[in-house]
């Protein structure tokens, strides 16, 4: 049955679902089970979840027009590029970002040479391989930095550089491994700096 020379209903509906299931499963594991879990970071979930969904259902409806590999790729191209230049990205969210648009595309424009079992576990090794390299650099002592106004500048040279670093513990309680200096300001006697040193373990809840 058609109306206007368009079907009513497809078959394709149950296999735009099944998708959708397996996408959406998948991407909250990334999101919520990784991203957030590790990051401690809310600011990008909301745009990670719709950025899928969108790329996700855009691609399945271009896939009606049988495109070919070229077009997909250069779809997936303009989406994994986007930038937002309100805000600042970290490469961490950029390369979430990019995974994010790639599950989308796989899901998406798979076809009937691609099995359920073989998607699944694509889509899953994904998951995995995220969630365990996010465990391993968990698992390495990270460093924090810090962005400071300094006001010993004379310190700053190499060869006061312990006690440049013996001032800065005393001073920040904070155990620094290395600085950057970014700007000097001799007229105030201050400099623009970044302290690094070790991220503090979570205190359990």
């Amino acid at each position: 049955m058609e109306f206007l020379e368009v079907p009513i209903f497809d078959d394709d509906i149950y296999k735009m679902l099944v998708r959708l299931a397996l996408n959406v499963t998948v991407v909250l594991c990334v999101v919520l089970g990784c991203y957030r879990r590790f990051q401690k970071e809310n600011a990008y979930v909301f745009t990670f979840l719709l950025l899928n969904i969108m790329v996700f259902f855009i691609c399945f409806a271009l896939k009606k027009l049988e495109l070919g590999l070229g077009m997909a790729l250069g779809l997936f191209a303009i989406f994994g590029i986007i930038r937002y230049r309100t805000d600042s990205i970290r490469v961490k969210e950029m390369t979430y970002l990019f995974v994010i648009v790639g599950i989308a595309v796989i899901n998406a424009l798979s076809n009937k040479k691609t099995s359920y079992v073989e998607l699944a576990v694509t889509n899953y090794a994904i998951v995995l391989t995220t969630y365990l390299l996010e465990r391993s650099v968990i698992s390495i002592k990270s460093q924090v930095k810090q962005c400071m106004v300094y006001d010993k500048p004379e310190l700053l040279a190499p060869s006061r550089r312990d006690e440049l670093l013996a001032d800065l513990r005393e001073r920040t309680g904070l155990e620094v491994q290395r600085v950057k200096v970014s700007k000097i300001d001799l007229s105030k006697s201050t400099a623009a700096i970044t302290v690094y040193y070790p991220a503090s373990p979570e205190v359990p809840a």
